[in-house]
């Protein structure tokens, strides 16, 4: 499959190498200049479960998609952060032909509402991943651990182009599942970013040793029924014990010494996260509905204010 990955970091990185390794054409597109400079040096190059490995292919910085104007992809994957998504697709969107579908797997939700503007609805496909990724520096990521992608049409129509997406995603080995309820994994997924994601990054802490804290439990369990409570108001029913329950497995998993991206990007890199699409998507929903997440607010508000503080 002729496949473009749009936002190069280190989950774009993942599925780059993946699918590149099973024998599908794959474009790189990447906004991070010195990124973009050093895969066009070096290659690709992962330290993958212990093993160094690199790969050779085209990337291209977003202000040089212009340079493809004969370049159709099948398949464009969004690996942006989500405050990045509607202008690297502004960039990007002489890419998208009729015939061309965007896969989504960004964290938190809303995401649709701005690739709607480049893409039909029948031509987009909304899914999860729980692969974990980090970067090491521009062009390095370090991949380890097992992972899933969980995926679906958006509109109902014709789902063969998304299967067809289940089977190059399963022969590069990404594990992936057609779901008939993505919207509900997309909530669920959202609670693990809104409590591990959020809490590690204030609290300047690995996955591990948050669940090592005496606070952990009852932080959990009033950020995920706050989740719930939106949720709910959407005709989505989660879980709240089982979403718990998956979110502490995390403590003693063997990714308990990892450290999320929303950390990754706020502590150790200095820039604006994605906290608007998951524990503001919730508050702001909250304040639409009469709903309230007072715990989502405050945690927007530290996460913007650590932000700023950072970013002087």
């Amino acid at each position: 499959m002729k496949i473009a990955i749009v936002g190069v970091g280190a989950m774009g990185s993942r599925f780059a190498l993946m699918l590149k390794h099973s024998s599908n054409e794959v474009t790189l597109i990447d906004g991070w200049q010195s990124n973009v400079e050093a895969i066009k040096a070096h290659g690709l190059q992962a330290d993958f479960n212990g093993k160094h490995v690199q790969s050779k292919m085209p990337i291209y910085a977003l202000d040089e998609v212009d340079q493809l104007q004969d370049y159709q992809p099948d398949l464009i994957i969004a690996f942006t952060k989500s405050n990045q998504l509607d202008e690297a697709f502004q960039k990007a969107q002489s890419l998208i032909s009729p015939q061309t579908y965007v896969l989504c797997l960004l964290n938190g939700m809303g995401h649709e509402e701005i690739l709607e503007k480049y893409v039909s609805k029948e031509h987009l496909i909304l899914g999860i991943t729980m692969w974990t990724a980090g970067l090491a520096g521009p062009g390095q990521a370090t991949l380890f651990g097992n992972g899933n992608v969980e995926l679906q049409n958006f509109a109902a129509v014709d789902k063969d182009f998304a299967l067809e997406v289940e089977q190059v995603f399963a022969a590069a080995g990404l594990n992936p599942k057609y779901s008939d309820n993505v919207s509900y994994s997309i909530w669920r997924k959202a609670c693990v970013n809104g409590t591990l994601n959020t809490l590690c990054s204030i609290l300047d802490c690995n996955i591990g040793e948050l669940g090592q804290t005496k606070e952990s439990e009852a932080l959990l369990k009033t950020i995920i029924a706050e989740f719930a409570a939106v949720a709910a108001h959407e005709g989505i029913d989660l879980d709240q014990a089982e979403v718990f329950e998956h979110v502490t497995e995390t403590f003693t998993a063997d990714i308990a010494d990892h450290y999320p991206s929303m950390y990754q990007d706020l502590i150790k890199n200095h820039r604006n996260t994605e906290i608007d699409f998951i524990n503001g998507a919730v508050w702001r929903r909250g304040q639409e509905y009469g709903i309230a997440t007072p715990y989502c607010a405050l945690i927007t508000q530290l996460i913007h204010a650590k932000e700023q503080l950072l970013n002087k």
